[in-house]
């Protein structure tokens, strides 16, 4: 008779310790703010982990971050458990209309008394890259390369798993049902064969979008420049009242003069930051610019 496989390590539940220490984790490297109601979530995205690792307990898992330190490979996979990655092509499509039809003719009109062709913009907590691909199509739409405009996007997340799938730029049709039929044959591929039932997005689109792993909690950010729109859409609910102050305030130190702001359907700024005016639904206009990004 063959010998019985050993048995699979028992998960137990969270504790409270474990929670309260496990969340403080979560919250110093990410921002995310776990409340009471959150123990379960985190119990389930990190059990994984656990049953990844053969571990028994939380406990032991938690010594494995702390013994790994901030560099270790199992915190990149820690931060990447905790987070949140819900997304879709053309979400909140009053975004996408008002960058069409009112941020697109008014570069257009800065071009026409002398502006440079170019367009920076920041897709801050981008996902799996339906977000800043959507920005891409828009853009390609309304500014196209064929008329001298140079259309940049900045993607950035903290999760390095959604990151790559976002450079790859393959999603299933029902993924891409969103967007508008002559977008899709214009901007991409149908997989056919072992593919079918994919869609790719196509290369020159791609080049036109760079996926960068940015934290918004860090104390530096690698980025260089100003941009005429920043995306920052479902991101901030996720963390306190200061934290969404001091994020808002750094974010709008990349933003350029009435540049603008992009936030999600539940989030505002209201009694958080000053020095910007109301531009739509969850849209705001930078009125000045104290502090420019170094150079």
């Amino acid at each position: 008779m063959p010998p019985r496989a050993p048995a699979a390590p028992t998960e137990r539940e969270l504790t409270d310790l474990e929670f309260g220490i496990l969340s403080a984790l979560v919250a110093s490297h990410t921002g995310i703010a776990l409340g009471s109601d959150k123990r379960a979530l985190l119990q389930a995205r990190l059990g994984r982990r656990l049953r990844a690792l053969g571990l028994s307990t939380f406990m032991e898992y938690y010594r494995i971050l702390k013994d790994q330190g901030a560099d270790g490979p199992e915190l990149v996979r820690f931060v990447n458990a905790v987070t949140t990655n819900k997304t879709e092509f053309f979400r909140e499509a009053h975004h996408f209309d008002h960058l069409r039809e009112h941020v697109a003719p008014a570069l257009e009109a800065a071009a026409a008394e002398g502006a440079e062709r170019v367009v920076r913009v920041w897709s801050a907590g981008c996902s799996s890259g339906e977000e800043p691909y959507s920005i891409a199509i828009t853009l390609a739409d309304a500014l196209p390369s064929a008329e001298g405009w140079d259309v940049r996007i900045l993607a950035s997340d903290i999760d390095t798993d959604v990151l790559e799938r976002a450079r790859v730029g393959t999603y299933t049709l029902e993924e891409v049902a969103a967007v508008p039929r002559t977008a899709l044959h214009r901007y991409f591929l149908r997989g056919v064969g072992d593919n079918d039932g994919l869609a790719r997005v196509r290369p020159e689109l791609r080049r036109r979008v760079a996926f960068r792993r940015i934290n918004l909690l860090d104390d530096a950010w690698p980025i260089r420049t100003a941009f005429d729109v920043v995306f920052c859409r479902n991101v901030l609910i996720y963390f306190d009242r200061p934290t969404q102050t001091r994020v808002l305030e750094r974010l709008l130190r990349f933003v350029k003069d009435d540049g603008l702001l992009v936030l999600g359907h539940a989030e505002g700024v209201h009694a958080l930051v000053s020095g910007l005016r109301h531009a739509g639904n969850t849209m705001y206009r930078k009125e000045s610019d104290p502090c420019r990004p170094p150079s």
